[in-house]
């Protein structure tokens, strides 16, 4: 990605992990409080959780209900941009380039854009659905609008998804933006309604075509963004969404693929909604809910 003329975002944090009042203080929940929201949650690095719970425990994270109790205590603060990490700062690019491309479609509407946080941690945090943890990999939380990112999970999309580059740096981010679209859009809301109306399969239906959407509007970012994309940064993009398919995850943990249990799509739903929004760079062509409820 070209990001050298890209202004960072200012709408960030980084959270310590030292003890005292901060963003997250009290905010309690732990995983059980994330895991039946699971629907907008989570993003593209979600699916790390959705892995480990049907590998080790043979389970579909919708069914698991409860929270645990309070959780530890973060300090969050906004140290200046300089003495950010390099994987930080590109995250921020990637942040503002949406910010700017968004802004951008909402004004053509008569409306304004109120973009989200970017909050970075390190291994455990809080959020405002509860417990942060590396595990999880990147989520957004839509009671407080932010997404939650632990940079190290760059690492893992190279090593265990192979799946190096920029590209998925600002796919990953740019599908967690989305789930803030559909937040602030009110599609978030409808979408859990009739999940709570729906049977399990149903609900996990719904929930592929709410990841589908946010790789859609991932896609249309990059598509907006014309001084963005260079040669090979599709290819990164192909090769990221495919990694993380539900079946390409069921099948590298030594399960046979059970569609009925997906939860992000498959790695052909997946290249082919981002595919789309890079295509046409129009939010109204990723309307994966066609006919659906």
């Amino acid at each position: 990605m070209r990001l050298d003329d890209e202004q960072e975002s200012t709408h960030y944090e980084v959270q310590d992990g030292r003890g005292g009042g901060g963003l997250g203080g009290g905010l309690g929940g732990g995983l059980g409080m994330l895991l039946p929201l699971v629907g907008s949650r989570f993003g593209c690095g979600g699916i790390v959780v959705v892995l480990i719970i049907m590998a080790v425990m043979g389970m579909n994270p919708l069914s698991l209900i409860g929270g645990g109790g309070g959780g530890q205590q973060v300090q969050s603060e906004r140290p200046k941009v300089q003495d950010l990490s390099d994987v930080q700062r590109v995250s921020l690019k990637v942040l503002g380039s949406t910010e700017r491309r968004w802004s951008d479609i909402f004004r053509a509407e008569g409306q304004e854009y109120p973009p989200p946080t970017l909050v970075f941690y390190r291994q455990n945090g809080q959020s405002g659905c509860g417990a942060a943890m590396s595990a999880m990999g990147p989520f957004y939380c839509p009671a407080d609008q932010r997404i939650y990112l632990d940079t190290d999970f760059f690492d893992e999309m190279k090593t265990r998804f192979n799946a190096p580059g920029d590209f998925p740096i600002g796919y990953i981010i740019a599908h967690e933006v989305g789930h803030h679209i559909q937040t602030i859009t009110g599609e978030a809301d409808r979408i859990r309604k009739a999940q709570q109306r729906a049977s399990e399969a149903e609900g996990n239906a719904l929930q592929v075509k709410m990841e589908l959407q946010a790789d859609c509007y991932a896609g249309v970012w990059a598509a907006r963004d014309t001084n963005l994309m260079e040669a090979g940064d599709l290819e990164e993009g192909m090769r990221a969404a495919e990694a993380i398919g539900d079946d390409t995850l069921q099948k590298a943990a030594g399960r046979r693929p059970v569609p009925e249990s997906f939860t992000h799509g498959t790695s052909a739903q997946r290249m082919e909604w981002l595919r789309k929004g890079l295509s046409t760079g129009d939010p109204a062509q990723c309307d994966t809910f066609r006919g659906a409820i």
